[in-house]
């Protein structure tokens, strides 16, 4: 059952092919199969198939999502059962492709290309033998030193939402989809232990938006996160699992748990509307046969976990496409399109020489010799070694990439008397990422009556042991400068030669005043994937303009945006953060969200609206090249309200297009209300009255084109 969708000739064979003829729903369809089912079988459906000590051990030692985690497979009906890989920027199934990870997909802010990506990481876990991909995270990032902003789509809920749908339609022909982490995960080193409050309105309207879109994009099942909000854990919420996410919101899917951790009380979770508790056999599997004889578990709720478990599977195995040969894991079509999304995310921050003119592109045949400088210059550097780690068959660094390119003998490590100078900073997975720190006694304790406690310690210090060969503790940033190191490397060069190109690596903000007005030119490469090197090779010499637009604030000093203590128990979310923070406080931004240049030069004009439709408005424009190369821009509308005496702007829609050098073209966004709308009580309000809409190149831009609303 490995490699395909389900055996033929079983009954679950049966249901799928009566779902498909249109003969029954997959609701009766899976209800048939439930009454097959003995309760142990049932139960089976509720947790992983294999045992927890063994298996978290063999895992520590044979590296995490090492091959696909199998949940509630029942061979006696045909049940394939859920196989699951994790995966933001590729499978972790080795070996696979691996991307830019997500929040450099984000600084494309194109919909299409993210639709694409996440098509390529949906076949190559199928031909990994998966059928459940939980590589979608859209959590926003209130701080922005958070650990796992990499794997996350930005800052904005407008632009998380909308990535993140087009990422669940790019897979769904493919693999069962998910979301993570519902809700208010934005702290990597206290998730374990910390509750997090917000006021009802602040999470609809701030935390939530970007959830509410995947469930009408149609994710088929969400991952709850560790945390506990307002005081109950996430993974047994009700607010949030059933009056929120079903009641309200209408989600037909399941839920499953974060990993290992994501339960206190099995038993209670179940009526909570806790479906899956992830990935192995371990408190649902001590606990529930004995509630459910002993009447403490209502068998009501088992069944209807089951068969949201049940029929999401059926609706899977009906629409998927033929599993894909293995051919096409890391093949030429995929590594091409991950140098064309590195290319496409990486964000040109400063482009200046001294005398005002422009340094990038360079012109090749200008060059005799480039100097490449800096810690990170020639290492391999994917972003986090956690649960999102892929192990793609090759990687290709920026001295690589360059040699390629220029070949060996003019790529040298002086930059005085280079032609052109590179410098190579950032960050690494020590940095930031996920952080394993649950790997404790206090935590292992959840399971003294999984195991014999004196094998609680023994558990723990085994895994900490193994964990340490291969995943690293970034966990989150409390400085988002660079490393002083850094800093002083890329003052010398620039010193040493004043034609010096800074490539930042990172994942989430790095603060780059006022190193950055001593170069002339930098570039955010963010984690670039296997391809990077290729692809900031052809950036750099001009073959493609480097077309990325940050998806996040970056601060001129740290103390602008939100602070937090990393290993907090208790914290209190606000709606302030990010480029909505520095608006409302009347701060500048050092670069603001949507920010970026290119190789060209572009101007929008003549915004038109469209009427209020329901929740949705067309903003029309006319986009022109003013320059001499083709390029492509990114159209952001943003609707400006005053809060507090000061303007605040709201992303409402946006779109990237390609125009040709020396023309113009219309262009029609899409935009939504929902960000400007206030949660109540009784249902979400659009105050009436009137609001600015600016059309731009980024958030605040001085020459965008603006128009009254009415609404």
């Amino acid at each position: 059952m490995s490699a395909e969708i389900f055996l033929p000739g079983t009954s679950f064979a049966d249901a799928v092919d009566a779902v498909r003829r249109g003969e029954k729903s997959s609701e009766e369809a899976a209800d048939e199969i439930l009454r097959m089912l003995t309760d142990r079988e049932l139960l089976w459906l509720l947790d992983g198939d294999k045992p927890m000590v063994k298996s978290v051990v063999d895992g520590a030692r044979t590296r995490t999502n090492f091959l696909a985690v199998t949940a509630g497979r029942i061979d006696r009906i045909g049940i394939p059962g859920l196989r699951f890989t994790d995966g933001p920027r590729g499978v972790g199934i080795a070996p696979s492709t691996s991307f830019p990870v997500s929040i450099a997909r984000a600084a494309t802010w194109d919909v299409d290309i993210e639709r694409r990506v996440a098509a390529a990481i949906a076949t190559e876990a199928r031909a990994h033998g998966a059928n459940f991909w939980g590589g979608l995270c859209i959590n926003v990032a209130p701080f922005p030193g958070w650990g796992r902003a990499q794997e996350s789509y930005g800052e904005d809920p407008l632009l998380i939402g909308e990535m993140g749908s087009a990422a669940i339609e790019g897979a769904k022909p493919w693999v069962i989809t998910s979301v993570k982490h519902f809700a208010l995960n934005s702290m990597e080193e206290a998730r374990f232990q910390v509750d997090v409050s917000a006021p009802e309105d602040i999470l609809h309207e701030r935390y939530l938006p970007h959830f509410r879109r995947a469930v009408e994009a149609g994710v088929d099942s969400v991952m709850s996160s560790y945390n506990s909000v307002n005081g109950v854990w996430a993974g047994e919420n009700p607010h949030l699992l059933t009056e929120i996410l079903r009641d309200q919101w209408g989600f037909t899917g399941f839920v499953h748990t974060d990993w290992v951790w994501g339960l206190r009380h099995p038993v209670e979770s179940v009526a909570a509307g806790q479906d899956v508790e992830m990935p192995f056999r371990q408190q649902r599997a001590h606990a529930l046969p004995a509630a459910l004889r002993s009447g403490e578990l209502d068998r009501a709720d088992v069944v209807r976990a089951g068969a949201r478990v049940l029929r999401t599977q059926i609706e899977f195995a009906a629409r998927a496409q033929p599993t894909p040969p293995r051919s096409v894991v890391a093949g030429a079509e995929h590594r091409a399109l991950a140098r064309e999304v590195a290319q496409r995310g990486t964000v040109l921050l400063r482009n200046q020489n001294a005398d005002g003119t422009t340094l990038l592109p360079l012109v090749e045949q200008d060059l005799h010799r480039v100097a490449v400088l800096g810690r990170l210059a020639d290492r391999p550097n994917l972003g986090d070694t956690g649960s999102s780690n892929v192990r793609p068959p090759n990687t290709v660094s920026v001295v690589q990439g360059l040699r390629e390119r220029l070949g060996s003998h003019r790529v040298v490590t002086d930059a005085r008397g280079a032609d052109a100078a590179v410098v190579v900073v950032g960050l690494t997975p020590k940095d930031e990422g996920e952080a394993l720190i649950a790997i404790d006694a206090d935590t292992m304790a959840l399971f003294g009556g999984v195991m014999r406690r004196q094998w609680v310690a023994k558990l723990a210090s085994r895994l900490f042991k193994f964990s340490q060969r291969w995943w690293t503790f970034g966990g989150d940033r409390s400085d988002l400068r660079l490393h002083s190191e850094d800093v002083a490397l890329i003052r010398a060069v620039a010193a040493a030669n004043p034609r010096t190109v800074v490539i930042v690596i990172g994942g989430g903000t790095v603060i780059a005043d006022p190193w950055d007005r001593d170069v002339a030119a930098v570039l955010m490469a963010w984690y670039p994937g296997m391809e990077g090197g290729r692809s900031l090779a052809d950036i750099l010499f001009g073959d493609v303009e480097p077309g990325g637009r940050m998806p996040v604030t970056t601060p001129v000093r740290q103390s602008q945006l939100p602070q937090v203590d990393w290993r907090a128990r208790a914290v209190t979310y606000d709606r302030w953060w990010g480029q909505r923070k520095l608006d409302h406080d009347g701060v500048t931004a050092g670069y603001p969200l949507g920010f970026g240049l290119g190789y060209t030069t572009f101007t929008i004009a003549d915004l038109t609206l469209g009427p209020v439709d329901g929740e949705h408005f067309d903003a029309t424009v006319k986009v022109s090249n003013t320059g001499d190369r083709d390029g492509r821009h990114v159209v952001q509308v943003y609707a400006v309200r005053e809060v507090d005496g000061r303007p605040v702007r709201h992303l409402v829609g946006f779109t990237s297009v390609a125009v040709s050098a020396g023309e113009s073209v219309p262009v029609t966004v899409d935009c939504s209300t929902r960000p400007l709308q206030r949660w109540t009580h009784a249902g979400v309000v659009l105050d009436g009255g009137e609001v600015t809409v600016e059309a731009g190149g980024y958030c605040g831009d001085p020459n965008a084109a603006r128009s009254p609303l009415l609404f």
